[in-house]
């Protein structure tokens, strides 16, 4: 069974940092691609980064500079490390596997964490 658990999401203020992890099961952890996407209050799902199996890294370009994922094969975790936060960072994040997406915009997925939430405020 595919099991993604996130976590290390808070409550932050802006200009702080937070980094999340996801703890992945069930699958060749090392063979798949991996994906963090954040859904705001009232918004739809949101790209946030990427990364290959092979290492290479994605983000769009409002997040590039700010935010950096990273994957540790031997223990089967991906993070994301979250600096400069700011209070429209606010979301709950997701871990997923098997992303659809169209530019920024998430279309579909095949699996998701439970998601962490993260809050920036003062």
């Amino acid at each position: 069974e595919v099991q993604l658990v996130e976590s290390g999401g808070g409550l932050v203020q802006p200009g702080g940092s937070l980094r999340l992890s996801c703890a992945a099961s069930g699958f060749t952890f090392s063979s798949y691609s991996f994906h963090w996407v954040r859904q705001g209050p009232g918004k739809g799902l949101e790209w946030v980064s990427s990364i290959e199996s092979g290492g290479a890294t994605y983000y769009p370009n409002s997040l590039k500079g700010r935010f950096t994922i990273s994957r540790d094969n031997a223990n089967n975790t991906v993070y994301l490390q979250m600096n400069s936060l700011k209070p429209e960072d606010t979301a709950v994040y997701y871990c997923v596997r098997d992303l659809t997406r169209k530019g920024g915009a998430v279309v579909g997925f095949g699996y998701r964490g439970q998601g962490t939430q993260v809050t920036v405020s003062s």
